[in-house]
């Protein structure tokens, strides 16, 4: 039997009104999108009218610091709760998947389990979350710290978190409901099992009342790059983003964390790894090149210098010429992936400070592509061939009309390379990711964290 062939996943990231930090400045982008749900459901249907495998939300919970002056000038980056936006968009959405990003350094494992739990049985399976620990002190701040927990201590946290949230998930097994009106039985007490979980950073006894996910547990995501983050990934995740600059980069990257899946006794594809990818298109390269110029000219120098030193840890570049070289910078315990990719990068192409909010000002450290439909085709092709990539977050520059460009242009060339799905096959997140439903655990061992109880 032949096996099909390899097709890539493509998730569209949604924010605000577009990835490039002077999007809201945009002529053709109406700013006020961003606090708008309309703006959203529009994003969703164009997203799941072109088949991606899922849109995708990102957050932090603080406001940034920033000088008034300064903070003004820049969009707000998230602005409605993404749990709560995801549960709008499933009713008007049918089979995309809606993955958002909570914190597990914020947030009880209790709460989450829940929260997802519900989204997922409220989309037929629709459901992912995106597992962050929050890396910077405006956030903690928010939670009665005076500065961020550890990068390696949330690390740490975040692995039994995730233990914690899969035993409460597992509370019910399968179809616990009976409906028997006639017995008196509203479920099978016998399906009912009661987390007893007493570990280093948490202690949770008891069960979730929502049923089991309809997925058996959401699709779990991670986009930490760092080396615990990868370990966190490798022993938890089923999908990774990461923000990568180079087709070797991201080869070493995809090499590195799934080599790492063995120790776990997990498959290479268990685990899909998409880049983030910004595409500035344009029907010949150098219209794609102006549009991506009137972008550019369109940025703040002190918002573009709030971008990065948000990243690097507030780090003051004020003492600092922007047509200077980027300074040595500090480690920080905040987004270290990140911060070693931005330091990269200004090293390796010798780039001003000035130059490097530039490079960054479109997606954050992820790939930028500027070009026509047919060469973006050939890079994402390129990457997906070598072992960079199963797919990509598309970072659409500007919303909605950069979502719109690429499922009109750049999708129909893929289709046509047979590289993209030209209908969805599957109803939930994981089969269009082709991930396995996990069993629950009473079905295959006796699980040591579970107690079997019922309600009395």
């Amino acid at each position: 039997m032949t096996k099909p062939k390899r097709q890539l996943h493509l998730g569209a990231f949604l924010q605000g009104v577009g990835h490039h930090l002077a999007a809201w400045r945009h002529p053709d982008v109406d700013p006020a999108g961003a606090v708008q749900l309309s703006h959203f459901k529009n994003l969703a249907r164009i997203a799941e009218a072109a088949r991606f495998d899922a849109i995708f939300f990102a957050d932090n919970v603080g406001l940034p610091d920033a000088p008034p002056e300064v903070q003004t000038k820049a969009a707000l980056p998230y602005y409605f709760e993404p749990l709560l936006l995801l549960s709008a968009l499933a009713g008007v959405t049918e089979r995309i998947g809606l993955v958002a990003t909570v914190s597990s350094t914020y947030l009880p494992p209790y709460h989450l389990a829940r929260k997802f739990a519900t989204l997922d049985q409220i989309s037929g399976g629709r459901a992912g979350w995106n597992l962050v620990t929050s890396g910077s002190d405006f956030e903690a701040r928010n939670f009665g710290l005076d500065q961020q927990i550890a990068h390696a201590t949330r690390y740490e946290r975040a692995r039994e978190y995730v233990d914690v949230v899969k035993g409460l998930w597992d509370s019910w097994e399968d179809d616990p409901y009976l409906f028997d009106q006639t017995g008196g039985r509203f479920y099978d007490t016998s399906k009912l099992h009661r987390l007893a979980h007493q570990g280093t950073h948490y202690s949770v006894h008891g069960a979730l009342q929502t049923e089991r996910p309809v997925q058996g547990y959401p699709v779990l995501v991670q986009a930490g790059s760092s080396g615990d983050g990868q370990d966190l990934a490798a022993a938890t995740a089923e999908l990774v983003f990461t923000a990568q600059q180079t087709v070797e980069d991201a080869r070493s990257f995809y090499s590195s964390l799934k080599g790492r899946l063995s120790r776990f006794d997990r498959s290479p594809d268990s685990v899909k790894v998409l880049p983030g990818i910004s595409p500035v298109i344009g029907r010949t390269e150098q219209e794609a090149q102006e549009k991506y110029e009137a972008l550019q000219s369109l940025i703040d120098p002190g918002v573009g210098l709030g971008l990065i030193s948000g990243f690097l840890g507030g780090f003051d570049f004020s003492p600092y010429p922007l047509d200077g070289p980027v300074p040595e910078l500090p480690k920080t315990e905040g987004w270290q992936s990140r911060q070693d990719l931005f330091i990269s990068l200004a090293r390796r192409e010798n780039l001003t400070v000035r130059q490097l909010y530039q490079r960054i000002a479109s997606a954050r450290g992820h790939l930028t592509v500027v070009g026509t439909a047919k060469s973006i085709a050939d890079q994402m092709e390129h990457w997906f061939n070598t072992g960079a990539a199963d797919g990509f977050n598309v970072m659409a520059p500007t919303l909605p009309n950069g979502l719109t460009e690429f499922a009109q242009t750049v999708i129909p060339e893929l289709q046509r390379r047979g590289l993209f799905r030209t209908e969805y096959t599957g109803s939930t997140l994981r089969e269009h990711l082709g991930l396995e439903r996990p069993a629950h655990p009473s079905s295959v061992t006796q699980p040591s964290k579970l107690k079997e109880e019922s309600y009395v």
